[in-house]
């Protein structure tokens, strides 16, 4: 499984390529559109048109973009002759401008990374480049690598054969993560009309809270209401879990006469996954 390697320098090539999409500076406004530099491409200059902006007619370049204003836009045409590109900010959709800068926020979080453990463990530009290839190997990329170590701890790359010096500072670097997670929440209602019907509840609920790979929580909000909150790694992971908690709970209570009753509410996802 190979990843794509970060260049340890930002002018990984000369030109983009038609088609690409890129993250640019607005450095110039002129009547006619906006000047821009690439950021990726060492501030190589590209020209937004004013036709390219957004659709309809724009009259005022100014109301849509902004001198020192970072833009996702659409490479157009490039003449690698004249080193000209020409842009599009209208053709860029929400979901291509999300993924960009996730793209972005992940490659810096990765250079960073990188950058972290060569000052920490004293590495050449050679030996952090063939540690980022060894991570390239097995994963898809650096932060993967990283966040596979940070929950399943250092084994997970002993197959990697790292000196002793650096998978004590991979080691150290990962116990600081904040870890990506997700919370499943909902509210249970449950009854039991039986004279020991509270002690009932409590006893169902409470062995309902041990489970492994996720972190459960319930709270109450009032009879017959709880609140069921469920943290974990990812949905996958955290669906996994809830669905024989949730079984669980039915059958105990259904299994002692009483009223059971579950309502999703909206998930919560923190972190990067």
């Amino acid at each position: 499984m190979n990843g794509e390697k970060i260049e340890m320098t930002s002018d990984t090539q000369e030109l983009p390529e038609t088609g690409e999409i890129v993250i640019a500076t607005i450095t110039k406004i002129s009547d006619h559109g906006a000047y821009v530099t690439l950021d990726e491409y060492n501030k190589i200059q590209g020209f937004l048109h004013v036709s390219e902006i957004a659709p309809g007619w724009v009259r005022k370049v100014n109301k849509y973009v902004k001198e020192g204003e970072k833009k996702v836009l659409l490479v157009k045409k490039v003449e690698s002759g004249r080193k000209e590109i020409d842009l599009s900010l209208k053709q860029i959709s929400k979901d291509q401008r999300k993924k960009k800068l996730l793209d972005v926020k992940r490659f810096e979080k990765e250079h960073g990374i990188l950058k972290n453990i060569q000052e920490k463990a004293k590495l050449t530009p050679k030996q952090i480049e063939g540690l980022e290839d060894k991570f390239l190997s097995k994963y898809d990329s650096v932060y993967d690598a990283m966040l596979n170590i940070a929950i399943k701890g250092s084994n997970e790359i002993e197959d990697l054969k790292l000196q002793k010096k650096v998978m004590t500072t991979i080691e150290d670097i990962c116990s600081k993560m904040k870890l990506p997670s997700v919370e499943l929440r909902g509210i249970l209602e449950i009854s039991n009309n039986k004279s020991n019907g509270v002690e009932l509840i409590q006893k169902t609920l409470s062995d309902a809270e041990n489970v492994e790979d996720a972190k459960i929580e319930i709270t109450y909000l009032g009879a017959p209401k709880y609140r069921l909150s469920l943290v974990s790694q990812d949905f996958k992971t955290a669906e996994k879990s809830l669905k024989p908690i949730l079984e669980k709970i039915e059958k105990s209570v259904k299994k002692q006469n009483g009223v059971y009753n579950f309502t999703r509410e909206e998930s919560i996802k923190t972190g990067e996954g």
